[in-house]
């Protein structure tokens, strides 16, 4: 008996141990189940990219009278990073500036080299940018790009390079365990073919495969961390960064910031990340317009009307003041979120060569009547054809129509995504010389032909513009001969060889600039391509804005080589998208038969008519590279430049106010007693500075403030705000002297109240000491 209860305590303790462990396996199984829904490390950041909002000229319309004097609202780079717990990592950015710069993604290489070894490299980092035309230039390296700027822009530059890397430090230092979803939809009303001529010379039997002239499809990330909930979201969708105009001169990030902006504050009212608290308590409805944050500490409204005119009547404007730094500027409007990530979005550029976001069409500014089908005329002048917008002929209108469309879409899809992205993180990038390159081409006679690609040249039609933003002189679209003056005047710069004539046709030259090697390169002949993957999606980074039909072309190419052959890693619901401008710019890639026509496009067809297939053949080998698990070689090293560039632009000398008169004093102030209302404008002027001396980065120029109690004033509104334009301007073009005039265009949303508004600035002395100011107007109610 004895034995057998030492046997049954020794079986009963064993069963139990067997149970404990079978308990244990249990548990870590189903803990690794839950970690395994994690399927990988993700991470988004953003920060102020903004240049000097004064004196330099913007990249993109190449019109050399449209200079910075303001800020409409605020530039960003916005980061992901997604890593595979123990393997791969990539990271992408989204630059709110016309084009990536290869000049700039070298630096940028650099510093991540120098912080983190070699994590991150020019291998998995991608830096795209949305291609605004209303952002500071001067930061690229090559000359063609930098003559309207009168050559390289430090401060531009420099801007540019901090923002990306505090933007990946950020997106690094937030890496946590997340999953990722992927959703895609329709956008119809935020893009037209801008040169449907041409495209019409595609084939008709490919034309029969799609439905619109233009893509219309959007394709969205969803970001997700495990313990904080949604963290961001980066979304593709073809349409130019026109909707400001040629003569704006105020910093904008266009219809895609604007969007971005948009759904960063939907974001916040809606309390994502987790723990963030939302300053409104009505959800935000789809179709509503998006309401744009302010303070957290957010006062109650006033209900006695006659009590708030007394107590604003009371405050008059402050006069300048001198500030200890512009430290206190920052930190007065940016919200403190603890280690809690904040939300990100991006709107990123796709193939959008030929497609504008002046939807309503073209028309000559002189008649009203439509311009001509296939030069975009107007009489025979291109300088009187413009697109329209949505809300023209309000071009802030139209940024904010075609940002909205683009945002509720955004919004929609991501609300439902439901698509988990899972599979491998990888990546393959080389670079390539586009000058010389050998093409393979199938010929009727059933071998390959093999053909070159040339040096860059610009043809003709390159000088007449875009319905977006014509040229000038008697250039224009649709051009493939050329003028015989115009010839003359380019063959003072460089007269291209016969070869170089025949390689190009039937493109007539106007720049040679493949071949314009004084002072140094005019144009880029090496070029990187690269292609992200994350599971099932697929991010083809190309060096340049594609057309439609030339972006069908690749995406299709590159499908097929993924998902044939029997590798089985790609099934039937791939994503590819392809981010354009991205890591240096190259202009423009249309079709073959596009490229006959010589439109815009085709004239800014850099590298010949040959350019889509040369692209298509490389980015084959390199998905072909990914799904076989090969390296691919490096390729030839693209130039760095930074020690030969130029620069004409003069700083600033000193800044001066009238005597009696102080930095900061308001020139034109807020009426006394005034009373505004919803959908009214604010304005005041003050004595200001140039703000090169301080570009405010993280900060702000322009604020409104609202009154809390009897005696503080908190942050409402600031320079990245929609409702609130900043403008500077001088009496004269040599002046010293200087205004800031600070526009609030009071939102549907406002809380009433009593506010003020206040500029921020730093003025140089003629000895060269920087001093930050400030400045408030009378206080006014908004009822």
């Amino acid at each position: 008996m004895e034995l057998f209860l030492l046997s049954y305590s020794y079986a009963h303790t064993a069963f139990a141990r067997i149970w404990f462990w079978l308990l244990l396996v249990l548990f870590f199984h189903n803990c690794r189940g839950t970690l395994s829904d994690s399927t990988y490390l993700i991470g988004v950041g953003s920060y102020d990219i903004t240049g000097p909002a004064a004196d330099v000229n913007m990249m993109g319309y190449a019109n050399a009278e449209q200079t910075a004097s303001g800020i409409h609202f605020r530039l960003k780079a916005r980061s992901f990073i997604v890593a595979e717990p123990e393997g791969n990592r990539v990271v992408f950015v989204n630059l709110d500036a016309c084009m990536a710069s290869q000049l700039v993604t070298i630096k940028v290489i650099e510093r991540l080299k120098s912080r983190y070894g070699g994590i991150y490299n020019e291998q998995n980092v991608a830096i795209s940018g949305i291609h605004t035309h209303a952002g500071p230039g001067g930061y690229l390296q090559y000359i063609v790009y930098i003559v309207t700027s009168l050559g390289f822009v430090r401060q531009s530059f420099d801007v540019i390079v901090d923002g990306i890397e505090k933007s990946i430090i950020q997106a690094h230092e937030n890496l946590r365990p997340g999953n990722i979803f992927v959703n895609k939809g329709e956008l119809l009303d935020a893009g037209v073919n801008r040169s449907p001529s041409a495209y019409l010379n595609n084939p008709a039997a490919e034309r029969s495969q799609y439905k619109y002239n233009v893509d219309k499809e959007m394709t969205l990330l969803k970001f997700v961390d495990d313990e904080w909930g949604p963290v961001g979201s980066f979304n593709w969708f073809a349409t130019h960064g026109t909707s400001m105009s040629r003569t704006n001169s105020l910093i904008s990030g266009d219809n895609k910031g604007a969007a971005a902006r948009f759904m960063e504050d939907w974001a916040e009212q809606k309390g994502f990340p987790k723990g963030i608290n939302s300053i409104y308590h009505d959800a935000f409805g789809v179709g509503s317009k998006p309401k744009r944050r302010v303070s957290r500490i957010i006062p109650q409204p006033h209900e006695n009307f006659n009590e708030l005119q007394q107590l604003a009547s009371s405050f008059q404007a402050s006069g300048g003041r001198l500030l200890a730094s512009s430290l206190s500027v920052s930190q007065r409007v940016r919200s403190d979120q603890g280690n809690k990530p904040k939300f990100v979005s991006a709107f990123c550029q796709s193939n959008c060569g030929d497609v504008s976001p002046n939807v309503l069409g073209t028309f000559c500014i002189d008649t009203g009547l439509p311009c001509d089908f296939n030069h975009s005329t107007c009489n025979g002048k291109n300088e009187l054809c413009y697109g329209r917008g949505p809300g023209y002929p309000d071009e802030f209108e139209s940024t904010r129509i075609i940002g909205e469309r683009q945002f509720i879409k955004a919004m929609d899809l991501f609300s439902a995504a439901s698509e988990q992205v899972k599979g491998k993180v990888d990546y393959r990038h080389t670079y390539i010389d586009f000058s010389q390159l050998e093409v393979n081409l199938p010929s009727s006679r059933g071998v390959q032909d093999v053909i070159q690609t040339c040096p860059a040249a610009m043809g003709f039609s390159f000088a007449a513009g875009t319905t977006d933003g014509p040229g000038a002189f008697d250039f224009k679209q649709g051009d493939n001969k050329g003028n015989p003056f115009w010839k003359l005047v380019r063959n003072l710069l460089k007269t291209p060889t016969k070869e170089q004539i025949e390689c190009q046709k039937p493109k007539p030259i106007l720049l040679d600039t493949g071949e314009m090697k004084q002072p140094y390169d005019w144009a880029p002949s090496i070029l990187p391509i690269q292609i992200i993957r994350i599971g099932q999606v697929v991010i083809l980074c190309v060096p340049g804005e594609f057309t439609t039909m030339a972006g069908r072309r690749l995406r299709d190419a590159v499908q097929t080589v993924l998902t044939s052959g029997g590798a089985g890693e790609f099934g039937s619901n791939i994503h590819i998208v392809i981010a354009g401008l991205s890591n240096t710019y190259s202009q423009y890639v249309t079709t073959f038969e596009e490229y006959q026509i010589q439109r815009y496009e085709g004239a800014s067809t850099l590298y010949g008519p040959h350019t889509l297939s040369a692209y298509i053949q490389e980015f084959k080998k390199l998905a072909s590279a990914l799904i076989s698990g090969q390296n691919v070689p490096p390729g030839p090293q693209p130039p760095d430049l930074l020690d030969k560039q130029i620069s004409l632009l003069p700083g600033v000398v000193v800044d001066t106010t009238p005597i009696g008169v102080k930095f900061g004093d308001a020139s034109t102030d807020v009426p006394e007693n005034s009373t505004f209302k919803p959908g009214d404008m604010v304005t005041a002027t003050f004595w200001s500075a140039c703000p090169r001396n301080d570009l405010l980065t993280d900060g702000t120029f322009a604020l409104v403030e609202i009154l809390d109690g009897s005696n503080t004033w908190i942050p409402a509104y600031d320079d990245d705000d929609f409702c609130l334009r900043f403008k500077w301007s001088r009496p004269s073009k040599l002046s010293s002297r200087s205004y800031a005039t600070i526009e609030w265009w009071i939102p549907e949303t406002v809380i009433s109240g009593i506010y003020r508004l206040r500029h921020f600035g730093a003025s140089k002395s003629l000895f060269g000491s920087i001093k930050h100011f400030t400045g408030a107007s009378h206080a006014f109610v908004v009822s």
